[in-house]
């Protein structure tokens, strides 16, 4: 039995979830998202997201984690915001002694769906068959369920 924490990070809103892996069966754990005050100062909302998943890991004590790497948006401002965040949500799991995989955003769609061009909508379908009945938070915390199942399928 393995606890995997998917990750979807970003500084508006960092999607979690949490969950079991058992050779080929899965189980829904916990899911959330973490939102942050867009009129905070930057400092404020990095230590707020490092703070929350440091909780997260802390009360489900995941086996490892996953998070999708990081892809370049056409906004440069937009790119550096999601490293900042990625970066603090990384970190918190290496305190806590978690180790991360990391996995494209076409390899996690193509993981759970069965094609990497697959879009959200699809994405969420397969959750429902995949997790039955798993409360899922909102599409952040989707995204992040979809990346530890991605990570339980490529380990």
């Amino acid at each position: 039995m393995t606890l995997i924490l998917g990750l979807d990070p970003s500084l508006s809103c960092t999607g979690w979830g949490v969950v079991r892996s058992e050779g080929a069966r899965l189980s829904h754990i916990a899911n959330g998202e973490i939102r942050t005050d867009p009129k905070a100062p930057l400092a404020e909302r990095l230590l707020h997201l490092h703070d929350s998943i440091a909780a997260v890991a802390q009360t489900h004590a995941p086996d490892r984690a996953a998070a999708e790497e990081v892809f370049v948006n056409k906004n440069p401002q937009s790119t550096l915001k999601l490293a900042q965040a990625r970066g603090v949500v990384l970190a918190a799991c290496a305190r806590a002694g978690v180790s991360v995989n990391e996995h494209s955003a076409r390899k996690v769609k193509k993981a759970v769906v069965g094609t990497g061009a697959a879009d959200k909508t699809q994405v969420q379908a397969m959750l429902k068959v995949l997790l039955p009945g798993a409360p899922v938070e909102g599409p952040d915390a989707a995204d992040a369920l979809a990346v530890a199942i991605a990570d339980a399928h490529l380990g």
